[in-house]
């Protein structure tokens, strides 16, 4: 992290309300806005159902990048608007790539900018992200971890209280079980975990919950 007058990296947080849908039906959810950076520069963690609430959370900083932890349309679906808006690249893993299209179609106009890769950095505000990809959820699910501030952004790959949801499309469970032990547990464990949905929990809490 840095200090002076760019201050130290941390984390905003807001809640957003839209829908998610998939599979035909649709449901009511509210959705965690994560931004992670100092008080010049930041990135966008997810682009859930308005521009605004996440502009809010921003203020006058310049965003870096949005960065996608996976293409649900609850967490992508203002992606190309808020990329408008503040000038800054989509970031996503490609093997979810069906489920941006499912949103945003095929059209090159409106995809995302730059291909997330298992063990990339990210460099904001003087801190780092690390993108673990965490298939399972989704088969292009990342998380990312920032060691520097003890804690991980997991998306919907993990809760408080357990895995992310499987059963719909493109998701399975013994996949992301095996992310979850393979990946997440070998964080330490009182890593704060942000999560997309709901309220944070640690590492430790949700191995004792799912085992080794």
């Amino acid at each position: 992290m840095t200090a002076g007058a760019a201050g130290a990296a941390r984390v905003d947080h807001a809640v957003t309300s839209g829908t998610f849908s998939l599979d035909g039906e649709t449901f009511e959810v509210d959705n965690n806005v994560w931004v992670v950076g100092d008080d010049v520069e930041c990135v966008v963690i997810d682009a859930p159902h308005s521009v605004e609430d996440i502009l809010a959370v921003v203020g006058e900083r310049r965003v870096k990048a949005i960065v996608c932890t996976h293409a649900h349309d609850d967490h992508v679906r203002v992606a190309p608007a808020l990329r408008e808006k503040v000038v800054a690249p989509i970031l996503l893993h490609p093997d979810d790539k069906p489920l941006w299209e499912l949103t945003h179609g095929g059209d090159a106009g409106y995809l995302w900018d730059v291909d997330l890769a298992d063990g990339q950095s990210l460099e904001v505000g003087g801190t780092t992200l690390q993108v673990i990809h965490t298939p399972g959820h989704a088969p292009g699910a990342v998380c990312l971890y920032a060691p520097d501030l003890g804690c991980v952004f997991t998306g919907d790959t993990l809760f408080h209280g357990g895995p992310g949801a499987t059963g719909r499309s493109f998701s399975d469970r013994p996949t992301l079980e095996a992310s979850i032990r393979a990946k997440l547990f070998a964080l330490p464990g009182d890593t704060v975990v942000h999560t997309g949905h709901g309220e944070d929990t640690t590492i430790a809490a949700e191995r004792a919950l799912l085992g080794d």
